[in-house]
This record gives C-alpha cells, structure tokens and sequence, in this order.
C-alpha cells in the first residue's frame, strides 16, 4: 500500500554531512529512519509524527541528526552532520500507521530497500 524510496547515500569522511531523502508514494503518518550496521541488529535512528511537529531521536544521533519532512512532497529527510566511522550503515526508511513519532520497530509496516551510509577516516 505504501512504497519508500530513499536516495542520497554515499561516501563521507568523518565530520561531513549527508541528507538522505526518503519518497513515499501512499498516505503515511508517522515515518522514522533505522540503520543496520554490518553483523548488529536494526536500530532507530529518528522518527517524525504526522505533521512534521514532533520529533525523537536515539542517543547515539542526537544533536547531530536532524529529521524532517514535507507532506506536500511525502518526503521525509534525514539530515546527518558531524558524522562518525560509528555512523557506517546501511539505512532505512520506514513509514507506519500510527499518528505519533514512536522508536518500536514492529509499529512500523512499511520499509523501503535501504541506501548505504559510509563514513571514513
């Protein structure tokens, strides 16, 4: 029902900058960003509520990580400042159901494909 597309991935040296940019096609509500880094688990990265308003974010990401979106465009963009070789993942858009921002990965039902993220030294 809902399709995501993210784009905007690629090589950066540690503390450059990288948007990624996510397309939705389909009605969303609340949308997030998750990373996968090689052999750990998906983890939440920033999640955005319906209109844009309320935002949240993971730990290791806050303050440097921005999330944002454009509901005229149904786009949503991740924006990542000051990275880190930590910051290496592949990432994931997701969009879920729900009207509020929210970091349980099972309340998200759609996923797009994952752009790769590389930070080096």
């Amino acid at each position: 029902q809902v399709q995501l597309v993210e784009s905007g991935g690629g090589l950066v040296q540690a503390g450059g900058s990288l948007r990624l940019s996510c397309a939705a096609s389909g009605r969303t509500y609340a949308m997030g960003w998750f990373r996968q880094a090689p052999g750990k688990e998906r983890e939440f990265a920033a999640g955005i509520n319906w209109n844009g308003r309320s935002t949240n974010y993971a730990d290791p990401v806050k303050g440097r990580f921005t999330i944002s979106r454009d509901n005229a465009k149904n786009t949503v963009y991740l924006q990542m400042n000051n990275m880190k070789l930590e910051d290496t993942a592949v990432y994931y858009c997701a969009a879920s159901n729900t009207w509020a921002t929210t970091p349980a990965r099972y309340e998200y039902e759609y996923w797009g494909q994952g752009t790769q993220v590389t930070v080096s030294s």
